[in-house]
């Protein structure tokens, strides 16, 4: 058989999906109908970033109470807020062959479902030990939505309108984070407050089982199962007319036509790939490591303990919460316009800027109050919004864009245990930092991690605004995948 010739299989497929085509070219132009069924199925989707965002953030306001409820030291603080991190990573991970075997969106459902079951886990715990078992089942439905939902977004969206659609979820995550420290504020007082503040994380969650058993499943998904009809259909759902529907249809059959025979995880390995992981994971390391949970997770215990009233403290979290909206909402407006490089070249300087500013505060030991009050919550608000509309808004994108059909579950599963081990890091260390280093040194460290994720982004991180998911294919196959 001639190098070219299509496999047994492919003809089969070929056959198919041109039948299926020709059925739609008499089919009317639903164009915007189109358009309005993917905004509904990324707005459904990204629920699972307001999970993700509501455990984040209300762990903030509820360590304030567990930690009188069992007598936490400040190990048993980290451990609790850890136990989360560490069952994302195994959620990540174990989601993307998920995924791959039984679709993007049951397993999104599958996800949504633990998540129900967990929260109320934690919102019943008797004891410290099963409040981190709870969480850390919690954590691995996390995980998973952070590895699913991005993707399964990513596979439905049009290459112009992919940028916003899948930052929706980093959107909804700050929604969730709003939220948390809201009910943290209006429950606080009662000692046992914190269980309701957990069990309220249900309400999403239903919503998001549900949603989803009316959202179509990923076309490339079905594609890549050999269901070309089913595709052909979904995408006239999603696209609304055969013509846009033929042009991706082309650049997906000739992605899987140069598709590598390296099974699985191996596929990792090839040397072509390289970029993109290196890209990918970088940007997922670093959109943690430069501190924005160090903000979310301990910012109450940090400005209490530095003098100001825990009430307060918590008032400067929602604060935070609202911060992290609307430059979200700001990033997803531009980041299809202005692009995901530049927008992170543009806004990490004054991260980095607004963390050293902190320092510089936080270096003296005179309490918080007047002027010097008022100039730390406005650097910490600053360093919220400049690294929240960059990293935290880019991060979830580029790596649900940067990987072939072949192996993206996979690796998007990689890059999101990236995320949440960085995470726990962040979570497990930061408290033992403010111990040894100070304020002021701790946020020195993190302002430096934000310079250091400047430079990365300069020298690895390519764009990819208005280049469909088949064209960032081939730029890495044929070794054009560079700044």
């Amino acid at each position: 058989m001639p190098d070219n010739a299509p496999r047994p299989a492919d003809a089969r497929l070929t056959t198919e999906l041109d039948t299926a085509l020709r059925r739609l070219e008499a089919a009317p132009d639903r164009r915007d109908n189109a358009h309005r069924m993917v905004a509904l199925a990324a707005s459904v989707a990204a629920t699972g970033g307001l999970l993700f965002g509501y455990d984040t953030g209300i762990i903030a306001s509820a360590l304030i109470y567990i930690t009188h409820s069992f007598a936490l030291d400040s190990t048993g603080q980290q451990g609790i807020a850890a136990a989360l991190n560490l069952g994302a990573v195994f959620g990540a991970i174990m989601s993307g062959p998920l995924s791959d075997r039984l679709g993007r969106r049951p397993s999104v459902m599958v996800a949504a479902l633990v998540f129900t079951l967990a929260s109320l886990g934690c919102a019943l715990a008797p004891s410290q030990t099963m409040l981190i078992l709870a969480r850390f089942v919690l954590g691995w439905a996390i995980g998973a939505t952070t590895q699913i939902v991005p993707v399964y977004v990513a596979e439905l969206a049009p290459a112009e309108r992919r940028g916003g659609l899948v930052s929706l979820f980093q959107l909804v995550f700050s929604l969730g984070l709003l939220v948390a420290f809201a009910v943290g504020y209006a429950l606080a007082g009662p000692p046992e407050c914190w269980r309701l503040m957990f069990g309220l994380g249900v309400i999403p969650a239903l919503f998001l089982a549900l949603g989803m058993v009316f959202l179509p499943e990923s076309p490339r998904w079905l594609l890549e199962q050999g269901r070309a009809a089913q595709a052909v259909q979904v995408l006239y759902r999603l696209r609304g007319h055969h013509e846009p529907i033929r042009r991706e249809l082309d650049a997906l059959r000739q992605a899987q036509d140069q598709a590598s025979d390296t099974p699985g995880w191996s596929a990792l390995r090839t040397s072509w790939l390289r970029p993109a992981l290196i890209a990918a994971i970088g940007l997922a390391a670093l959109s943690q490591l430069s501190g924005p949970n160090v903000i979310v997770y301990y910012a109450p215990i940090i400005l209490s303990e530095a003098g100001l009233g825990h009430s307060a403290a918590l008032l400067t979290s929602v604060g935070v919460g609202v911060t992290s909206t609307i430059t979200t909402f700001m990033g997803i407006m531009l980041i299809d316009r202005v692009g995901r490089r530049r927008m992170l070249l543009t806004m990490l300087p004054f991260a980095a800027l607004a963390l050293f500013a902190l320092g510089t505060l936080f270096d003296s030991t005179a309490s918080l109050e007047g002027m010097r009050l008022v100039c730390v919550v406005l650097a910490l608000l600053a360093y919220i919004f400049f690294n929240f509309g960059s990293l935290s808004v880019a991060v979830w994108l580029v790596a649900s864009e940067v990987f072939p059909l072949i192996i993206r579950s996979k690796a998007m599963g990689l890059a999101s245990a990236t995320v949440w081990l960085s995470d726990t890091l962040v979570s497990l260390f930061t408290l033992t930092l403010v111990h040894d280093l100070g304020r002021s040194g701790t946020f020195w460290l993190f302002g430096a991690i934000n310079a250091l994720a400047f430079f990365f982004v300069l020298r690895w991180v390519p764009e990819t605004k208005n280049t469909t998911l088949e064209e960032i294919e081939n730029s890495l196959r044929n070794g054009t995948f560079h700044p």
